[in-house]
């Protein structure tokens, strides 16, 4: 036939062989869930960001929920100061042009994680398309399994008698209105959340008790222990 395969030159082929070699290293065995959902509550603004930023480029759909609760080191005044700085910043000739000045904290939160990928590449904005913020824990949320990060909270990041603030706080103070709300609809949720927690408790010592309380004859007993249930 007239296709035929080209050879391959012997600088290629090692190019290859260390690709095989490297695939088969800790990253091909990365799984990802459907979709991680981050309690944001007590994580540290940067740090969270740094590692949201790396799981988006991986390709991991993220989910960060309580964006007003996350923490900033330094105190409540140094962040306005700093946050007053970056507002002066616009476009001399037409400010709507940009750059544009966020108060929502889901908002401050998205854009900060924005800054750690190329989003100007289709590999970047494919990866911002993956991230939702979110103030609060609307519907969907509160009924999945919320993560924390480690390597992102204050406790174990900074020392105790460190000044820090709440990322809420600031957007608050520059004109951000929702806070009276969201901390009633986050009163509202927690009260659901108490009362479930206790049903599902008093429902799993219930059922212990239940299996505790059950005989079962010898005959049975054999066929679970053939079974691999004993």
């Amino acid at each position: 036939s007239r296709l035929q395969a080209a050879p391959v030159p012997p600088s290629r082929e090692r190019d290859s062989a260390k690709l095989s070699i490297r695939s088969r290293g800790p990253l091909a065995a990365m799984s990802f869930a459907k979709q991680l959902v981050v309690d944001c509550r007590g994580h540290l603004l940067g740090r969270l960001s740094s590692i949201i930023a790396k799981e988006l480029l991986n390709g991991q759909q993220v989910v960060l929920v309580r964006a007003e609760d996350v923490n900033m080191s330094g105190s409540l005044y140094r962040a306005k100061l700093k946050y007053a700085n970056f507002k002066r910043k616009k476009t001399n000739s037409n400010p709507r042009h940009g750059p544009f000045h966020q108060r929502a904290p889901s908002k401050i939160l998205w854009r900060t994680i924005r800054g750690m990928v190329p989003h100007k590449t289709a590999r970047g904005a494919a990866a911002l398309d993956r991230l939702k913020c979110y103030e609060g824990i609307p519907h969907p949320f509160d009924r999945k399994k919320r993560m924390v990060i480690p390597a992102a909270l204050k406790v174990l990041r900074i020392r105790p008698e460190r000044k820090f603030c709440k990322l809420g706080d600031l957007s608050s103070l520059f004109g951000w209105k929702h806070s009276a709300l969201i901390e009633r609809l986050e009163g509202q949720r927690k009260v659901k959340s108490e009362a479930f927690h206790k049903k599902k408790v008093s429902s799993t010592r219930a059922k212990s008790a239940a299996v505790k309380k059950v005989k079962v004859s010898a005959e049975d007993q054999k066929i679970l222990e053939s079974a691999g249930f004993a």
